[in-house]
């Protein structure tokens, strides 16, 4: 459970951030705040290369700053920034909600949500970069199956020991994934991860990779390659030089140009995320 509840003034603002109203834990008040976060929340890591040069910061950002980001920069987060943030707001909302820990390569790299409401568990992730645009229900007998375009992501049922793995396939190949684990644990249990992911090797220093979600579709843009899906189908273009990356950004994610053509021109070798 998380230590304090934010202040009556932070869960306003970043309710009004979300374009939702308070309302009583439900299941269907739970649908409407993960719908509401993931679409007008992106995620993007050049937030965290801005962070990084302009505020020195090589930790999450606290949530002023997150939701400054948002308000001022169409600004969303990573992993980290993006879920436990998340986390916090549900958790002063008043839901029985946990912080837990996924396994991809590497144990424990990744963070979750796991919420428990009207009798039933449900994983939330606002922090994959994935159209999860419902919270994702942990009794399962079978596969529970989310489709966009070339994507598609299969959460497992449960195995004997409470374990949720969550595989990403794109055009029919698995490309990644996780396996979440019921255990809570605390923000601090992460740091190491944390500082990790800013070392000059670490992957989000070293590629782009923003996306955002709508209703029924999806804009994403990796390193150079822009994927915009719909329904079944996804486009894809090649962007020819970081130039028209830096173009491609401003039009499709709104991001002040300057603050972007700094964050592209820092990045390195333009690694692949999903590698």
């Amino acid at each position: 459970m998380l230590a304090r509840p934010l202040a009556p003034e932070l869960i306003s603002r970043y309710l009004a951030v979300l374009g939702v109203s308070r309302r009583e834990p439900t299941a269907e008040a739970l649908r409407e705040l993960v719908a509401a976060h993931l679409t007008r929340v992106p995620f993007e890591n050049i937030s965290k290369l801005y962070n990084r040069k302009h505020h020195d910061l090589a930790d999450l950002p606290p949530l002023q700053l997150y939701l400054d980001g948002i308000e001022r920069y169409h600004f969303g987060g990573t992993c980290y920034s993006n879920n436990f943030h998340f986390y916090s707001l549900l958790a002063s909302l008043g839901y029985d909600v946990k912080l837990c820990a996924a396994d991809m390569n590497t144990p424990d790299v990744h963070a979750v949500i796991m919420v428990n409401v009207d009798g039933r568990e449900y994983l939330v992730d606002a922090g994959y970069g994935a159209p999860l645009l419902s919270p994702l229900p942990r009794d399962l007998a079978t596969d529970y199956i989310v489709e966009l375009g070339r994507d598609r992501y299969i959460l497992r049922p449960q195995d004997a020991i409470g374990r949720s793995r969550l595989e990403m396939y794109r055009d029919g190949q698995l490309k990644h994934g996780y396996l979440a684990k019921p255990a809570a644990r605390r923000i601090e249990e992460f740091r190491h991860v944390i500082a990790g992911s800013f070392r000059p090797d670490a992957t989000f220093l070293n590629c782009l990779l923003l996306t955002r979600f709508y209703s029924n579709r999806t804009i994403m843009i990796h390193n150079l390659t822009l994927v915009e899906s719909h329904g079944s189908q996804s486009r894809v273009r090649s962007l020819a030089s970081r130039d028209q990356l830096v173009a491609a950004v401003e039009e499709h994610f709104d991001m002040p140009r300057a603050i972007v053509a700094e964050a592209v021109n820092e990045l390195g070798d333009l690694q692949d995320p999903w590698n």
